[in-house]
């Protein structure tokens, strides 16, 4: 393979030859010569010169495979949050010193061309950043893969914040193309909606859509690791199958002439349209078969192309389902075996289930998607025919195991109660053969509360397999002072192995080392601090804590109880001026669903506590507050290496297992978290002496939930929970508007579901801990140090290969 990576992590290829390529394509491929060309034209005759080099590798691993007949990974995921793709790719490949030789010829700077690339909006969370970890993972581990998504035109919105409150516009990361992009015109596919089902002659039966769109793949290479292999991520384009009615036109109505495609872009248009209305449920539940189906008739197609034999796809694929969005591919999957390929029911649902693989992400009760049922049968009338026959089967199983009534009843597909609905998440458990959570306690979770009866009626399915992130973006690439300081500690063998960061135990008492640790710390917080004057106009002292809660804004992360301890320490230095105070800065960062009235609230309350925080002297500088706008993957690259303390707060038992802690603790941060999620195993590989940890247990959170908890009572006997809470709800932070904050206050006093109150005291009192141990620095650089050496196990190259061997069987 020409310009293959080193066993030095470095190209073959020279800068000379990079840089003939660059001017090469910015001529004959941009259209603009030396003299002329903008940084935007250098821009993209980098990445298509990158571009270049990654094809061959690319086209080797398809061949790779195809020669050795090896078994693929198909993911679907609805999202995929891979942020930019030039630094990443140059690493990989071993070009990145190459590449700013090649620049510097022409006066240029890599870091600044980088800047012009824009976040591809394809995901909103850990949920996609952690499909976007697994794809480099795949590639670096020389697993064939394919990620299957939807290429959003617009995606998730853009975050920008108007007088505190968040407003939503449209993402425009396609406004000037994607360079990354090759169109696969030939695989497309027809996805159908509605119409009739019939019998055929020969007893079969037929679906006649009323509707079809066509799906056009989109392919982007992703570069694993020394450039070892490259996957494919293929996303979804909708197009009208008429896309102008011409004879409407030229009949004056020219909008409607237009009608057929804005209906099918409108299912590329954004990332989770809001549901609250039946409009909005049905494009949601469009969306997710159209590109489920895409997927499914894609993955088919190439089998039997290549093997001929569609009994045997279980033997060659692996179809693993990122959550409950694409769970529509079980039925979807039935469907294609028996009315396409002519496969009797029962030998098609073992060939089904053999082959699919459910990842569950949450445990939260509206995120296991279920949908109306007569919205289901009216554009999907097929598959609830076959969804019917699913459930049938498989409550007679349930019957014949002895199940009672109301376990049955609980294991249908079909929830009687009330509206009748389809629940997706039992439709991709009875459809797979692996049903995986995503930390131990949110898999022993599993078991016991929302798939208790499934799993009694199928108990060798359930398995955990934590999560993991890359340690390429989240150390080396976002990182690299930390990286080249390790490097020289301890040798470069965890470039290629996390784990091997072990290693590093041996210096967490060294002086010096801790050092160059804090050293390299500061540089980072100096850098963010410059991004956020820039940005924001706000001044920090990079000397102080950087106390960082950065994710989705959802009350059962409880940004709410990081805002009230923030008013409450407020208070206390105000009140206690003599007091020697550590001096913070509280970083907020994430967005809000735009339906989501409370979350918005939450981002307003941080803005306001900003404000007053911020412009009062009497605190002097002790205390500052920042709620960064549109946070998204580029911002937090800049924030992690930067961050002191990472806030992993949720309600315990109710995070299924967090990443964002994994990347934190990964560049020495030091965690303040509740015993949920992956925090759990995270203090068991750091140690209890390296984590800060607070409040009740998920076990406990359950008792106290229904042993008749009385917030009020709690909060009235916290004096400074009280202070704080009577201060935020009678307009002190919001004098603009007194009664703003009135009713989420009230939610904490007559129920607070998520336990904030409840919580309280436990985490001031370990926030007071934190400053106690970062006035002995050495402690806590010895403290950062063995976070970072214990943390190389939540690499995603290790869940990766867990799932290989366990679960899809290529390994």
């Amino acid at each position: 393979m020409p310009n293959a990576v080193t066993s030095s992590g470095t190209s073959s290829g020279d800068s000379a030859d990079i840089e003939k390529l660059i001017v090469d394509v910015l001529r004959h491929r941009i259209g603009k010569d030396e003299r002329a060309a903008k940084a935007h034209d250098w821009f993209q005759a980098a990445i298509l010169s990158l571009r270049d080099k990654i094809i061959d590798a690319w086209m080797d691993s398809t061949r790779r495979t195809y020669d050795k007949g090896g078994k693929r990974v198909y993911y679907l995921s609805l999202e995929f949050l891979i942020g930019r793709l030039m630094r990443d790719a140059l690493s990989n490949m071993g070009l990145t010193r190459e590449m700013e030789q090649a620049l510097r010829e022409h006066g240029l700077d890599l870091a600044q061309l980088e800047e012009l690339e824009p976040d591809a909006a394809l995901g909103n969370g850990g949920l996609g950043r952690l499909a976007a970890c697994f794809m480099e993972s795949l590639a670096s581990l020389d697993i064939p893969a394919y990620g299957y998504g939807i290429r959003y035109l617009n995606g998730m919105f853009r975050q920008r914040i108007d007088d505190g409150w968040q407003v939503e516009l449209p993402e425009t990361w396609l406004s000037h193309g994607n360079p990354w992009e090759f169109d696969r015109r030939e695989s497309s596919y027809l996805v159908g909606f509605g119409g009739e089902v019939a019998e055929t002659r020969n007893g079969g039966v037929s679906w006649h859509p009323q509707e079809q769109i066509e799906a056009s793949a989109i392919d982007t290479p992703v570069a694993g690791w020394r450039g070892k292999r490259v996957n494919t991520l293929r996303l979804w384009t909708a197009n009208a199958t008429d896309p102008l009615q011409l004879d409407a036109f030229n009949a004056g109505d020219h909008a409607g002439a237009l009608a057929a495609q804005v209906r099918a872009n409108s299912l590329v248009r954004v990332l989770y349209p809001a549901d609250s209305t039946p409009a909005g449920q049905e494009l949601r539940l469009r969306q997710e078969y159209f590109f489920s189906s895409a997927s499914i008739q894609d993955i088919v197609r190439r089998h039997v192309q290549y093997e001929g034999d569609v009994r045997s796809l279980h033997e060659k694929a692996a179809i693993q389902l990122n959550d409950t969005h694409p769970s529509v591919a079980v039925a979807e999957l039935m469907r294609l075996l028996i009315d396409v390929h002519n496969l009797e029911f029962d030998e098609a649902w073992e060939v089904t289930k053999k082959t699919i693989g459910y990842t569950n992400h949450t445990l939260l009760p509206e995120a296991l998607e279920s949908w109306p049922l007569p919205l289901f049968e009216r554009l999907l009338p097929r598959h609830m025919q076959i969804i019917y026959a699913i459930n049938s089967r498989v409550l007679r199983e349930a019957r014949k195991a002895g199940m009672s009534g109301e376990q049955i009843a609980n294991i249908s597909l079909i929830d009687e109660g009330g509206e009748r609905r389809v629940r997706m998440a039992n439709l991709a458990f009875v459809g797979a053969h692996s049903i995986n959570g995503v930390a131990a306690l949110h898999t022993e979770l599993m078991k016991s509360t929302v798939f208790a009866d499934l799993h009694q009626l199928y108990p060798t399915r359930i398995n955990n397999k934590t999560n993991g992130v890359t340690p390429r973006r989240w150390l080396q690439q976002c990182n690299p002072g930390l990286t080249s300081l390790i490097k020289d500690a301890i040798g470069p063998d965890f470039l290629d192995d996390a784990q091997k960061l072990v290693a590093l135990n041996d210096l967490a008492g060294d002086a010096q080392f801790g050092e160059r640790i804090a050293e390299v710390k500061r540089a980072n917080k100096v850098a963010l601090s410059n991004h956020l004057k820039q940005v924001m106009g706000v001044r920090l002292d990079p000397d102080a804590l950087f106390d960082v809660q950065i994710k989705r804004i959802h009350e059962y992360k409880r940004q709410l109880l990081n805002l009230v301890e923030t008013v409450a320490l407020y208070d206390q230095i105000r009140s206690h001026p003599e007091k020697d105070w550590v001096p913070r800065v509280k970083i907020f960062g994430g967005k809000a669903a735009p339906s989501y009235h409370n979350a918005k609230l939450i981002i307003k309350l941080a803005n306001d506590i900003a404000r007053r925080v911020n412009s009062d002297p009497s605190v002097g500088g002790l205390l500052k507050v920042v709620f960064a706008p549109n946070y998204n993957v580029s911002f937090a690259e800049r924030l992690i290496p930067a961050a002191d303390l990472s806030e992993q707060i949720s309600t315990a038992g109710m995070e299924a297992s967090g990443t964002g802690n994994m990347k934190f603790a990964l560049n020495g941060a030091l965690t303040i978290g509740t015993l949920d999620g992956a925090n759990v195993e995270i203090k068991d590989h750091v140690g209890d002496e390296n984590i800060f940890i607070f409040g009740l247990t998920a076990d406990e959170v359950n008792e106290k939930r229904a042993s008749g908890y009385n917030p009020r009572e709690v909060i009235e006997n916290s004096r400074e929970l009280c202070q704080a809470v009577t201060a935020i709800a009678g307009g002190v932070f919001s004098p603009d508007d007194p009664e703003r904050y009135k009713d989420l206050m009230g939610g904490l006093y007559d129920h607070d579901w998520f336990l904030v109150a409840a919580d309280f005291d436990s985490y001031a009192a370990t926030q007071r801990a934190v400053d106690a141990r970062w006035l002995d620095q050495k402690a806590w650089r010895a403290n950062a140090i063995r976070n970072i050496a214990n943390v190389g196990w939540f690499s995603s190259d290790r869940t990766i290969s867990e799932y290989a061997k366990d679960i899809w069987g290529v390994l």
